[in-house]
């Protein structure tokens, strides 16, 4: 049986390596031959996740006629990544990218800094921010005057309250995609929704299509679910999705799942436009795939004009394609645990039925906070001094990296909380550790990918602002000091992964 999952035409490739900058020569250095070139420029595709892991390489002889150059050129270079442990290869089954043992791969979410260290380290691994107050004050005690009813109950609402289910049934009626309340489902967050679609659709073994990169913790909870993952890589910047690409590999793969942030994606802040989501959707429904829509940032647009696109599932008026999940978390506050799916009818008692053996339900009080929040318009309230919040600590964010860090490359995203940086061919997976010495914690691109990929990025979220803002980037600037200098392991080697 092959290895790969995905495959990288000879054109497509050839196209991402006539975009890549080569790296400057230093004075009386010599031009590398051809075939050290292609290797090169292949591994750092891989590196930076532009070329999935596990994405089979056209062969020899289409390669070569794709880049102009001779067919020896070709077999050298994926010689040379075999020896470095980039490509692996099987008589009749090609060659296929792979990361060699050893490189960092990534082996947990993005877990909170325990309470104790804020003091001294500022948090960049976590995208959420302070509760938007009053408005969580005034939402719990909302709720406290509506639980009476639901205190004289079991209290066990595996689909949810009531109250909350028509709520949101009613916010996708507004917006021009009909839902009736049994299409909805509460959970207790993003996560518990993705996990119970996960154990209901993806059994052990069977592959769940991704963004590449893609949100570290639902990474983490897939592969714990025993999940094959089949990444997709992302475009360049902001741009986003690519529909092709993701046609041809769901074609190929096959997955049962797949799983995209259409709204700000998280960690690059991309938006989908309404043709790549009416693309998406249509090869998810071709290739018989559902396509799992994670909506958690879809509320945080930071800029005033931005004309946000229609929702993924309004691309699936029949509903049998696309589930669709939201929750308060990142909106409102990420100690609000309240999430919700929105499926076919049938979907989610299938859900609702599994939840049996699950968690039986959602906490009631949280629930009717939000649906108190809800309905008394404090919900927009709270999303809008949100929205504020993130905007100015956007602008801060990066005003300090580019003054401290010019050498690292972003596009400013137009939502959502995160930034996506190139760290100018450092080690993602070095900074974090000796960021974490000089006082800055902060998620190395790996995370974010599949099979250690994205080792030259990092992420930072809009949680700091003003003179905390510019401290950061300070303590980041000392980081790549030392990664630069070798100081961090007290040797000489280089510390950047390009050739």
């Amino acid at each position: 049986m092959a290895q790969w999952t995905s495959a990288v035409g000879a054109a497509q490739l050839a196209r991402q390596l006539l975009t890549q900058q080569p790296r400057p020569a230093g004075p009386g250095s010599r031009k590398p031959p051809a075939y050290r070139a292609l290797a090169d420029g292949i591994r750092l595709l891989v590196l930076e996740g532009r070329v999935p892991v596990a994405a089979r390489l056209p062969a020899e002889r289409e390669l070569a006629v794709a880049l102009s150059v001779s067919r020896t050129t070709v077999a050298a270079a994926y010689e040379a990544l075999r020896a470095e442990g980039f490509l692996e290869s099987r008589r009749g089954a090609g060659s296929w990218t792979a990361v060699p043992a050893g490189n960092p791969l990534p082996a947990r979410g993005l877990e909170p800094l325990p309470p104790e260290s804020l003091g001294s380290m500022i948090d960049l691994g976590t995208a959420a921010l302070p509760a938007p107050e009053p408005w969580l004050t005034r939402g719990v005690q909302g709720a406290l005057d509506e639980l009476p009813p639901y205190a004289h109950t079991h209290g066990d609402y595996p689909a949810g309250v009531p109250a909350l289910r028509q709520m949101l049934a009613d916010r996708y009626t507004r917006r021009g995609i009909p839902t009736m309340p049994e299409q909805i489902m509460v959970t207790t967050g993003a996560m518990g929704a993705i996990d119970a679609i996960c154990h209901l659709f993806a059994g052990r073994g069977e592959r769940i299509a991704v963004e590449s990169p893609s949100y570290a913790n639902i990474l983490q909870l897939m592969r714990e679910a025993g999940a094959r993952l089949v990444p997709v890589a992302m475009a360049e910047g902001l741009t986003g999705w690519d529909p092709v690409r993701w046609r041809q590999v769901l074609r190929d793969a096959a997955p049962r799942l797949a799983y995209v942030v259409a709204d700000f994606h998280n960690p690059t802040g991309a938006l989908a436009d309404e043709d790549q989501r009416r693309q998406l959707v249509d090869a998810a429904r071709s290739a018989g795939t559902v396509l799992v829509v994670d909506e958690t940032m879809s509320e945080l647009h930071l800029d005033p004009d931005i004309e946000m696109p229609r929702r993924v599932c309004a691309f699936d008026p029949a509903g049998s394609t696309v589930i669709t999940v939201g929750s308060a978390s990142k909106a409102f506050w990420a100690g609000m645990r309240i999430g919700w799916v929105r499926a076919a009818p049938d979907v989610i008692r299938s859900l609702v039925a599994a939840r049996a053996y699950a968690d039986l339900g959602t906490p009631v009080l949280e629930q009717l906070a939000v649906n108190w929040l809800m309905r008394t318009g404090g919900w927009e309230e709270a999303v809008g001094l949100r929205r504020a919040q993130a905007r100015e600590n956007r602008d801060a964010l990066v005003a300090a990296v580019r003054e401290r860090l010019p050498g690292w490359e972003f596009e400013v995203p137009r939502g959502g909380l995160t930034l996506w940086v190139r760290t100018g061919g450092l080690s993602g997976s070095r900074l974090a550790e000796v960021g974490e010495r000089v006082g800055v914690r902060v998620p190395s691109g790996p995370r974010f990918g599949v099979d250690g990929a994205f080792e030259g990025y990092v992420r930072l979220p809009f949680t700091v602002s003003g003179p905390v803002a510019v401290e950061a980037a300070a303590r980041l600037a000392a980081a790549a000091r030392l990664v630069e200098t070798g100081a961090s392991t007290g040797t000489d080697a280089p510390r950047t992964f390009v050739a």
